[in-house]
């Protein structure tokens, strides 16, 4: 299936601002950059990657001398996965201040590698550019073409590789290598992760539970780890791109849940690898379970595509009425119920009583597009 992104490089550089973009692995920064790259004819680029030898010394001498030099011929800098670059924070800081006209630009595959390497040194001279799978309004196609391509959506999800590959079966064999390195390769070279089996426990657990509230301590006693264990696990996978935190709305109603949390997966296709199931929807037994994964994530993509300031939660209360996914946009409240099947559900009574303002839609299959366009 063919596609476009619809975040752009130019719209998001900034003079005497380094531009830091940062997603997934082979999520397509790289294409992104080098497309961008291709583009600036008559300026002076430098384009390398963080595995540079020569490149990881000049940075690793901290030496504003040895920086500068390396700086000045260019008019674009442009550094691919810059977390391996030691003190590139540091080393971006120092060419931003010198050489404020310059456009310097680094990618990165993981938000904890990412803000460890820049951190303070760069706070207030940089901006953010999250990229994520590919959202049903960046493929180009039409409605009736994405309502045929929606159960391989489901199940294969959106990664641009996945998207590019029309055999099922390379589809899977993808995925499972994308979940490899996630799991253990980039866990590992994180220095993070002292049992790669435990954290896969963590996953699958979290895989089987998309939708409900999870229980740090139930998925401890599953994967055989202390709580302790399984929270930094979980929050090490957050930073990796692997899942989405998404905790409870309330006002501080007694009624409501507020303490729990709910974890999404960045993506329907590497949940399914994660549990080795690419069966098709006919006989599976979580099709609402991948379908609030798939209308939440798609949402997230619509947020970060705008670059606007929303807010996404759940709502649940002590007596069982809930609200799947709550959107929060200046100051007004969108509530949402997914549902494969839609059969005219309403909003539940504690909702409309305490939010009478706030909308309230339920997403099934025959009206998914209306709100994902």
């Amino acid at each position: 299936m063919k596609f476009k992104r619809r975040q752009t490089i130019e719209n998001n550089l900034t003079p005497g601002r380094a531009l830091v973009i940062y997603g997934p692995r082979r999520i397509g920064k790289t294409t992104l950059l080098k497309r961008y790259l291709a583009t600036q004819t008559g300026k002076k680029i430098f384009y390398s990657t963080g595995d540079n030898i020569a490149l990881r010394e000049v940075f690793r001498s901290q030496s504003l001398t040895k920086i500068i030099d390396f700086a000045r011929p260019y008019d674009i800098i442009a550094l691919d996965e810059a977390q391996y670059i030691p003190f590139i924070g540091q080393g971006a800081k120092m060419m931003i201040d010198a050489f404020g006209e310059k456009n310097i630009i680094l990618t990165g595959s993981s938000s904890l590698s990412i803000a460890g390497e820049i951190g303070e040194p760069l706070t207030g001279r940089h901006f953010s550019m999250l990229l994520l799978p590919l959202a049903l309004a960046e493929m180009d196609a039409s409605q009736f073409e994405l309502g045929v391509e929606l159960e391989k959506l489901l199940i294969y999800g959106a990664y641009p590789e996945v998207l590019n590959e029309s055999d099922l079966a390379k589809k899977a064999k993808i995925l499972n290598e994308l979940v490899s390195s996630y799991l253990f390769k980039d866990a590992l070279a994180l220095e993070a992760v002292r049992s790669p089996d435990t954290l896969l426990d963590v996953v699958k657990c979290l895989a089987f539970q998309i939708g409900g509230e999870v229980s740090v301590n139930e998925i401890a006693q599953t994967a055989k780890a202390d709580n302790k264990t399984v929270s930094r696990y979980l929050d090490l996978l957050e930073k990796m791109f692997v899942i989405k935190k998404v905790r409870g709305f309330s006002r501080n109603l007694r009624s409501e849940i507020s303490q729990k949390a709910k974890y999404y997966f960045l993506d329907n296709g590497i949940r399914n690898a994660v549990i080795s199931q690419f069966n098709g929807l006919a006989s599976r037994d979580d099709i609402g379970r991948l379908w609030e994964n798939f209308i939440f994530m798609e949402m997230q993509k619509q947020t970060n595509i705008a670059n606007k300031l929303e807010n996404y939660y759940f709502w649940r209360t002590h007596s069982g009425q809930e609200v799947d996914i709550v959107k929060e946009s200046s100051g007004k409240l969108a509530a949402f119920e997914c549902k494969w099947q839609n059969r005219g559900q309403s909003a539940p009574e504690l909702w409309r009583k305490n939010y009478p303002q706030s909308s309230f839609d339920l997403i099934g299959k025959d009206n998914y597009l209306d709100f994902l366009l």
